[in-house]
């Protein structure tokens, strides 16, 4: 599962299935502890990396710093080399990415993910965004 897209964006940093893959064993795992409303990857610019973004209607202003405790206690249970921890962005349901993000899967509810490219999301500009299907643990 390639975007499309100019070769050389994707080349940069690509988005592969193995680290889409990795990181769905994380959320799946994650999703234990705190219940995840919505994940997706976002590459916000041709120069930027790719990040994981979660968002929970448990994570707000107040506990950032425990939700990213709570990461970081999950991923040493991925024993995967595709998956990085550094690369995740927690977020509460009112960031503007995930409001976004909840739209797509509102507008789309097939159990299929979502990728959108060269396009305006949450009210940036991004090169590109990859949004899993709900429920999480739905192949990819």
């Amino acid at each position: 599962m390639r975007p499309s897209g100019s070769a050389g964006t994707w080349r940069r940093d690509p988005l592969v299935t193995e680290r889409i893959d990795a990181s769905a064993k994380f959320l799946s795992e994650f999703d234990k502890v705190c219940p995840i409303r919505v994940a997706f990857w976002l590459k916000a610019s041709d120069e930027s990396p790719w990040y994981l973004y979660v968002a929970s209607e448990q994570i707000n202003d107040t506990n950032f710093g425990a939700a990213y405790g709570d990461v970081a206690r999950v991923a040493q249970t991925i024993r995967d080399p595709n998956f990085d921890a550094m690369r995740i962005k927690v977020a509460g349901v009112d960031d503007p990415f995930a409001r976004a993000a909840i739209g797509v899967l509102e507008r789309n509810p097939d159990s299929i993910p979502a990728w959108l490219h060269n396009c305006t999301f949450g009210q940036a500009h991004v090169e590109a965004v990859y949004i899993y299907p709900l429920p999480l643990g739905v192949g990819s």
